[in-house]
């Protein structure tokens, strides 16, 4: 089977062609709403990870209360 060879132009009319369809938006739409929510999940990991930290260093959401009244206050 003989290779398919494309001119520039003709590369151009399909990449314009794929752009404009409707399963390439699909799929961007897919691949864009998975990624944000594997990021969320990666900060919420983070998020875990340094309440563990902040959990052995004794801090509680009690003291943390107490230390945003004492800034609302000012």
């Amino acid at each position: 089977m003989a290779k398919e060879f494309l001119t520039d132009e003709m590369v151009e009319e399909e990449i314009e062609r794929l752009q404009n369809s409707p399963l390439v938006k699909l799929a961007r739409k897919e691949e864009r709403i998975r990624n944000a929510r594997r990021q969320y999940m990666y900060t919420l990991r983070m998020y875990e990870k340094k309440g563990k930290s902040l959990e052995a260093e004794g801090i509680t959401m009690d003291i943390l209360n107490e230390m945003n009244l004492g800034l609302e206050e000012e």
